[in-house]
């Protein structure tokens, strides 16, 4: 199959609403899938779903993932880590080179987007993962794809931030990543239309609080009325938002994937 990730409206909505999954096991995580995901026909039966959370292999029960972890040296997502700040890093991930990963992330990410179509055709696709560093190795929080060759110039065809992580910050940031890199390869940047639910809910959010953020920034002869509601809520909304973005962490060099062949 070939195509994009991005929104397929002409899919049969009774279908990918029908989740097939009971429950993920994600290292420390139980997830409860939302929506359908084509996992093996043959893994819809089982109780749990157990998935490798570095490799993001999937096996049939807790003694398959326990002997594939025995065998799995990774520990973080492949690709090369092009950020890091603190416990935070972003890891690029080239979908022909890494097919197996980047089609098992996609189907991960399938049992929380609705309205998304997957492809196992990952090559035209960079992904961009997010993790939280401990002890025991890069944990997986969220990450965006986008197109190598984007005739509009998108910048995330597909957004999502895991379950466990959500409403902590980790959307925010992970679209304030994805415009840091546009920024470097000297592009305005914006997502694949139309958006999810969840995606527009959280890109509004953005740039209510970005252009707040700017215009309230402003000095000199510029006069801004503001009602005190926006103020205080935007103030409120800025002391949780303690992740940022510091480009001087981001180690990025934009590829020209036009002159790369079939990439």
């Amino acid at each position: 199959m070939t195509g994009s990730l991005v929104s397929d409206r002409s899919h049969d909505d009774i279908v990918t609403r029908m989740k097939n999954i009971e429950c993920i096991e994600l290292g420390r995580h139980r997830l409860k899938p939302w929506y359908f995901s084509p996992y093996p026909q043959e893994l819809t039966a089982l109780p749990v779903l157990y998935l490798c959370e570095f490799c993001l292999k999937y096996g049939h029960s807790l003694r398959c993932l326990q002997r594939h972890l025995t065998k799995c040296d990774l520990r973080h997502p492949p690709g090369n880590e092009i950020y890091r700040k603190g416990t935070i890093s972003f890891f690029e991930i080239d979908g022909r080179k890494n097919k197996s990963y980047s089609q098992n992330l996609c189907l991960l990410a399938k049992c929380f987007l609705d309205h998304k179509t997957l492809y196992y055709d990952t090559d035209p696709f960079l992904f961009y993962v997010m993790t939280e560093y401990d002890c025991k190795g890069f944990h997986i929080v969220g990450y965006f794809s986008k197109e190598k060759e984007s005739t509009e110039d998108y910048n995330v065809a597909c957004i999502l931030t895991l379950p466990p992580y959500q409403r902590r910050g980790y959307g925010k940031l992970l679209i304030e990543f994805s415009y840091e890199l546009s920024k470097v390869e000297g592009k305005t940047g914006t997502p694949e239309k139309p958006l999810s639910d969840l995606g527009l809910l959280s890109y509004r959010s953005y740039w209510s609080q970005t252009i707040l953020e700017i215009l309230m920034g402003l000095k000199g002869q510029y006069i801004l009325t503001l009602s005190e509601d926006i103020v205080e809520g935007h103030e409120r909304a800025m002391l949780k938002r303690v992740l940022r973005i510091d480009a001087k962490c981001l180690h990025f060099t934009p590829k020209d994937w036009s002159k790369r062949g079939k990439w």
